[in-house]
């Protein structure tokens, strides 16, 4: 079980190391790959169903992608189940993938953002394949300036 633990963390910190930090609020940072290239913030739940879950906006500007909103989840998703990411008082249902999910469009992606920015929390939420509901809880505290920074770092 504590390899397991620690090859998951190992997984999920790994592609962190090979990135160029561009600054850390809270629990929010902001990364660029320019191997990639790409800029992304990433926030990490202050509470959790499992381990390893992360919500992320990404820019990608060879591919004239901005602002794309990503998670994953912190355990394996009933592949029957939704996932949705609820801030700001607003649900947004997520494209599911595996155990992640992306925005279904840029307009979403424009809204969960303006919403993340307003409020102090977001969760995600969806059913893992025990049956049990996954709830990974995020402080926005940082977000905006995670967010901003990873727009910057990958700014034409």
């Amino acid at each position: 079980m504590r390899k397991a633990v620690a090859l998951a963390l190992l997984l999920v910190a790994t592609p962190l190391w090979a990135r160029e930090r561009l600054g850390a609020w809270q629990s929010w940072a902001a990364f660029e790959d320019p191997e990639t290239p790409r800029c992304y913030a990433i926030g990490a739940p202050e509470e959790s169903s499992g381990t390893g879950g992360y919500v992320s906006v990404g820019f990608w500007p060879k591919k004239r992608i901005g602002h794309q909103v990503y998670v994953r989840l912190s355990k394996p998703r009933s592949p029957n189940s939704g996932i949705s990411l609820n801030v700001g008082g607003r649900r947004f249902r997520l494209v599911a993938r595996s155990d992640s999910g992306l925005s279904p469009n840029r307009q979403t992606d424009l809204a969960i953002i303006a919403a993340i920015r307003s409020s102090s929390a977001l969760s995600v939420e969806s059913t893992g394949r025990d049956g049990r509901a996954i709830i990974d809880a995020y402080a926005t505290r940082g977000a905006a300036s995670a967010i901003d920074a990873a727009a910057l770092g990958c700014a034409d």
